[in-house]
């Protein structure tokens, strides 16, 4: 059974919020370990941009694979 495109763009996005939340959680713990000060305002920003970038690449490779046969 063949995933449409809305599904595909759903599952796409739960999965880019769920990793956000994971990887900015990981992040305020674990810079700290390293000496890395940031501020939450920038390590929300760091993660926006790397989750624009894992949305598109989520969904272009769900796509891809929807028509492997």
């Amino acid at each position: 059974m063949s995933q449409s495109r809305r599904m595909s763009l759903v599952e796409a996005v739960t999965n880019v919020v769920v990793g956000y939340v994971l990887a900015v959680a990981t992040q305020i713990v674990v810079f700290p370990w390293f000496g890395l000060v940031v501020s939450i305002g920038n390590t929300l920003a760091i993660g926006a941009i790397f989750v624009i970038t894992s949305l598109l690449r989520s969904y272009v490779l769900r796509r891809l694979f929807d028509r492997w046969p």
